[in-house]
């Protein structure tokens, strides 16, 4: 399979206690891996274009403080038509994404960092007419510096228990009260609300 990349940014960091790069890039694929819900695996499909554009940010208004954002925007789209299938979208491909964080450090023994990522909706199907739910999960970390080689972290994911999934895909499916499969979206969970309590210690 032949795949070409082109890549082009700039650094910036102008701004004081500013860290910023924008890039656009480009993604060209002889063969798409489109998964089929049949099988259960990804198969070889049509060729494809991918083109985005990414901005990242690190703001440091204080040793103790930081803040990352980064986004990201793409448009991605089969190149070659198929007789037998309408639409030119790729399933399953994400064209809007964001992080954000918040980190403290050293404020005496603790640490922390509250964490929300977002992933916007995305295509299930080639003609765009079925498309997933978007996510916004938003974590935390609290840590507390025991000695010096040795810290008590507290993990929260999904700090306020959001419904959304993690996997989305659309596909034929039958029941066994079904006469025939039936189109419908096939998905995974995210995991909800879980807290993780770890002693790290470094050698």
């Amino acid at each position: 399979m032949k795949t070409r990349g082109e890549e082009i940014g700039i650094r910036s960091e102008v701004v004081r206690h500013l860290q910023s790069s924008l890039s656009l890039w480009q993604l060209s694929l002889g063969s798409e891996l489109v998964f089929k819900g049949d099988s259960g695996t990804t198969e070889a499909s049509r060729s494809s274009l991918r083109r985005g554009i990414e901005w990242s940010n690190r703001y440091i208004p204080h040793e103790w403080l930081l803040f990352d954002l980064d986004l990201s925007v793409s448009r991605a789209r089969f190149t070659e038509n198929d007789p037998l299938v309408a639409g030119n979208y790729i399933p399953g491909a994400i064209d809007r994404v964001a992080s954000l964080g918040v980190s403290v450090k050293d404020l005496g023994p603790w640490s922390g960092t509250v964490h929300a990522r977002y992933f916007g909706p995305r295509p299930l199907k080639e003609d765009n007419s079925q498309r997933s739910q978007s996510s916004l999960i938003i974590s935390a970390r609290a840590s507390y510096k025991v000695g010096a080689k040795t810290n008590v972290n507290l993990d929260v994911f999904n700090l306020f228990n959001r419904k959304s999934n993690d996997i989305e895909y659309y596909y034929p499916s039958q029941l066994r009260n079904e006469t025939s499969p039936v189109n419908d979206i096939h998905f995974h969970p995210a995991e909800p609300r879980t807290a993780r309590l770890a002693l790290v210690m470094h050698y």
